[in-house]
């Protein structure tokens, strides 16, 4: 079989193509698709046991222009091989648009990344600084349940997730959220530097939270005290904002802020999650970067 061939039926899908030929049609080159099926995004139709030719059914050519599209996106192998499974529909689009959300995710941190490092190198932090509206808050004194663990930055994003959840979850049994939720850093969280960091949720039964904390023992970390009434200062943040390191400007331009009053901070900085992290999107307030002041 060294020419295209039509397998026996009356669908035009069925036309066996040469590499060459195929590659024609799909506007690839035999190269891409040779490694599509390295790859396992694309294999062909038929080998030839005996030369090793490699033959494709004409039905595969938009499968293939897919898959090239989709690398033009810098989509990982494995997402590509989900949304060719998914076939050309709903869930297909369903799985994209995931992706695509999470490039600009990425992208809008990327970008405020830049804009920091810039600022960081070419002497401009003052500049920087004054991009970020510094502004106090008095807070009440609070009930909080808690969740305390070491941990480095990559690993930060995660752990803030699960935590909070699951103290929010928690809230239910001890009179329900109360205020808005927080994670506390009693050392520096990087790369190199593991915390612990606390998160925190305000709850309105102090009784019922400290039966709470009794049950779950140590297994979390778990404890409950009573917070008392605070000043913060505190600049408002993105979603984009929120990553590490770009996140650190925002807390340097509250320390800044805080200087220039002669104001000290009076605990650990945190990080105020208000809004709903899964509906706001990268350029939406999301966080407030503060410090207790006194």
């Amino acid at each position: 079989m060294t020419e295209d061939a039509v397998v026996d039926g009356p669908e035009r899908n069925l036309e066996l193509l040469t590499i060459g030929a195929f590659a024609a049609r799909a506007r690839l080159s035999a190269k891409a698709l040779r490694l599509y099926d390295r790859l396992g995004l694309l294999a062909p139709a038929h080998v030839d046991e005996v030369t090793g030719y490699r033959y494709y059914r004409a039905g595969q050519v938009e499968q293939a222009r897919l898959v090239a599209m989709l690398r033009q996106l810098d989509m990982p192998l494995a997402r590509i091989a989900e949304v060719v499974e998914a076939g050309d529909g709903a869930g297909a689009a369903e799985l994209l648009g995931a992706y695509w959300a999470d490039v600009e995710a990425r992208v809008a941190g990327q970008r405020t990344l830049a804009e920091y490092l810039r600022g960081r190198l070419s002497g401009r932090s003052s500049e920087m600084y004054g991009k970020f509206a510094v502004e106090t808050v008095e807070t009440p004194a609070q009930v909080v349940i808690c969740e305390k663990r070491h941990t480095l930055a990559d690993e930060l994003p995660a752990w803030i997730g699960a935590a909070l959840g699951r103290l929010v979850e928690a809230a239910r049994e001890c009179g329900g959220v109360a205020g808005v939720p927080y994670v506390a850093y009693h050392a520096e969280v990087s790369m190199e530097s593991d915390g612990p960091a606390e998160a925190c949720v305000p709850v309105a039964d102090e009784a019922a939270a400290r039966a709470w904390a009794e049950r779950r023992g140590r297994a979390w970390e778990t404890v409950v005290r009573v917070e008392p009434a605070r000043r913060l200062a505190y600049t408002r943040i993105t979603k984009a904002q929120v990553a590490h390191p770009q996140i650190l400007a925002a807390f340097e331009a509250v320390e800044e802020w805080m200087a220039a009053r002669g104001l000290t901070a009076a605990g650990p900085c945190r990080e105020l999650y208000f809004a709903d992290w899964a509906a706001t999107g990268p350029e939406d307030p999301a966080c407030d970067a503060a410090f207790p002041v006194s």
